[in-house]
């Protein structure tokens, strides 16, 4: 069966966008209407526009985004609240008629846009706290040990410098909502709610860490800095705050985002190579264009 739905992932730098608007240029072409819906995390913030990468304008004017800047700064958000906007995002534009783009470098973001997840509650009041509090004394690497000492099974699917990834496991454990797996995860499954290509795009490397150096220089020279601030001052909400380089802007420190955007980047790659059914596309030297022709042909 040809797919309904397009997810596009890819870590941050890597041109998904481009490849998305070229993409629906071909859709169109074809009398289509494409609608692309972001699986970013952080992409929902009004206000941090450039920190997140968030669509141009011009870029938006190709191609409608939807699940972008809709959230004050100062609001919490969770993957829970997102899958159901998604869905229904996803249900809708199918429902009329138009191809379904999902596009992001959030996984746990992208499968809960695909799939149904079992996904765990928010932990006891006071708990997230605690592990926080226990990150910034310890560091992330005791946390991961502890974790590993107290549910390995657990502590093996997170990498040891994923800060937000160990503290939630803790958090989970804590609550008792953490148990060992009874058979696959539901993150590495192939089940989708609709039939899906999922593109994987990758690059040599260099070139990427190359292009997010110059992407983090960019942001910074369009106002990303401001933008920071100006959140900061109307009290950005703690996921807000999770945006790649918000810290690091408040005090001007752009190595130290390029640092941070490079280590995100290998994560997302780990989650490329532990995604089912992702159809994997080199996309080094290559045109956004010659890239969409090979999603589309692979879709068909």
């Amino acid at each position: 069966m040809s797919a309904q739905a397009i997810a596009i992932f890819g870590p941050t730098g890597i041109g998904k966008t481009a490849v998305a608007v070229a993409l629906a240029a071909r859709l169109r072409a074809q009398g289509e209407d494409p609608v692309a819906i972001s699986a970013d995390a952080l992409q929902v913030y009004a206000g941090l526009e450039l920190l997140t990468g968030v669509a141009s304008a011009a870029e938006q004017a190709q191609l409608e985004h939807r699940l972008v800047s809709f959230l004050p700064v100062d609001a919490t958000f969770s993957v829970g609240q997102y899958a159901a906007l998604a869905h229904a995002e996803v249900d809708a534009a199918l429902a009329a008629g138009r191809r379904p783009l999902v596009v992001g470098g959030t996984g746990l973001y992208l499968r809960a846009a695909l799939t149904e997840l079992a996904l765990k509650p928010p932990p006891p009041e006071g708990v997230r706290e605690k592990w926080e509090h226990e990150l910034e004394l310890r560091g992330v690497a005791a946390l991961h040990a502890e974790l590993a000492r107290r549910a390995p099974w657990a502590a093996e699917g997170i990498e040891r410098n994923d800060r937000q990834r160990v503290v939630r496991a803790l958090e989970l454990l804590d609550a008792g909502e953490l148990e060992p797996p009874e058979g696959p995860s539901q993150l590495w499954t192939d089940e989708v709610r609709h039939p899906t290509l999922l593109a994987g795009l990758t690059m040599e490397r260099e070139a990427l860490y190359a292009r997010i150096d110059a992407r983090v220089e960019q942001m910074v020279a369009a106002g990303a800095r401001e933008q920071v601030l100006r959140a900061h001052a109307a009290g950005a909400s703690e996921t807000a705050r999770k945006a790649l380089g918000f810290e690091e802007l408040l005090t001007g420190d752009v190595e130290g985002m390029q640092r941070r955007t490079r280590n995100y980047a290998r994560r997302q790659l780990t989650w490329m190579r532990k995604l089912a059914g992702v159809q994997v596309l080199d996309v080094t030297g290559r045109s956004p264009g010659d890239v969409a022709a090979e999603i589309l042909a692979a879709a068909a």
